[in-house]
C-alpha cells in the first residue's frame, strides 16, 4: 500500500458529533475531503443546515442528524439514522463539548452535571452503541475523541473551569482503557488535545487572556482553521493503524512549557 493510500478515506463512514461548527466541522470538512461520507450531529437544526451547505459546496456527501447528547435516550436513535442510512461507521468522532467557568468553592451543581455529562457520559454511551452496533460485528473501527490540553493540568490564573479540566482529563484515560479492551476488535482508539483555538467556546477566554497564552506557547500562534485537519486524518486512516490508546497534542508547544 502507497503512502498515498494509507491515508485515503474513500467510501468510510464517519460520524461527528459537534459537527456543525468549530472543530467539529474543520475535522468533518477534513475527513469529507479525503473521500468520507460524513453525518454530523449537534442541537441546533439552522446550523446543521450552515455546515451542511458548507461542507456540500465543498463536493462532500453529508447528512445532518439534531440531536441533543445530554439526552442519553436519543442516542440509539442517532446511530439507527447513520446505520439505516450507509449500513455501518467505520469512525466516531466524539467532539461534542461543554464548559463552564465559576471558582470551585461557588460551583454550581448544574454546571458540573452539565459538563460530564456531555464530555464524558456521552462519549462513552455514543462509543458504547457505535462500538457493538458496527464496529465489533465488523471488527475494524477508528474512534477518536476530543480531548484537551486542559486534561493534562490544572488551570492557570483567570481560567476557573474546573469541570472542564476534569472531564478532559477523563475522557483521555478513557480513551486508553477502551482501547484496551477493544484492540482485540482491531479497533482504535486514540485522542486529540487541542489547545486554544478561536471558537464559539473560547471566545470569553481569548478575549482578555489572547495575547498571554500566544507569549507563552513556543509557536506564538493559537490553532488555526486548518491545524486539527493533518492530525484527524491521520488517526481516522490506516496510517495510524498500528496506533492505540494515545493522545495528540495540537497546542503550538504550550503543553511542553
Amino acid at each position: 500500500m502507497s503512502v498515498k493510500d494509507l491515508f485515503q478515506l474513500d467510501g468510510k463512514v464517519a460520524l461527528i458529533t459537534g459537527g456543525s461548527r468549530g472543530l467539529g466541522l474543520q475535522m468533518a470538512e477534513a475527513l469529507g475531503e479525503m473521500g468520507c461520507r460524513v453525518a454530523i450531529t449537534a442541537r441546533k437544526a439552522n446550523e446543521l443546515d450552515e455546515a451542511k451547505a458548507h461542507l456540500q459546496g465543498r463536493g462532500i456527501e453529508v447528512r445532518t442528524i439534531v440531536n441533543d447528547l445530554q439526552r442519553f435516550e436519543g442516542i440509539p436513535a442517532l446511530v439507527d439514522e447513520v446505520i439505516g442510512a450507509h449500513g455501518h461507521i467505520d469512525i466516531l468522532i466524539n467532539n461534542a463539548g461543554a464548559t463552564w467557568g465559576a471558582p470551585a468553592e461557588e460551583y454550581p451543581d448544574e454546571a458540573w452535571h452539565k459538563v460530564m455529562n456531555l464530555n464524558v457520559n456521552a462519549p462513552f454511551f455514543l462509543a458504547r452503541e457505535v462500538g457493538k452496533r458496527s464496529m465489533i460485528p465488523r471488527r475494524a473501527g477508528k474512534i477518536i475523541n476530543v480531548a484537551s490540553v486542559a486534561g493534562l493540568k490544572g488551570s492557570p490564573p483567570g481560567m476557573n473551569t474546573i469541570a472542564y479540566n476534569t472531564s478532559k482529563a477523563a475522557a483521555i484515560n478513557f480513551t486508553r482503557a477502551l482501547a484496551g479492551e477493544w484492540g482485540k476488535y482491531n479497533i482504535n482508539v486514540n485522542a486529540i488535545c487541542p489547545g486554544f483555538f478561536p471558537s464559539k467556546m473560547s471566545a470569553g477566554l481569548l478575549d482578555t487572556l489572547e495575547d498571554a497564552i500566544v507569549a507563552s506557547t513556543p509557536l506564538r500562534r493559537l490553532g488555526g482553521e486548518e491545524d486539527l485537519k493533518g492530525p484527524v486524518v491521520f488517526l481516522a486512516s490506516e496510517a495510524s493503524r498500528h496506533i492505540t490508546g494515545q493522545y495528540l497534542a495540537v497546542d503550538g508547544g504550550a503543553i511542553i512549557v
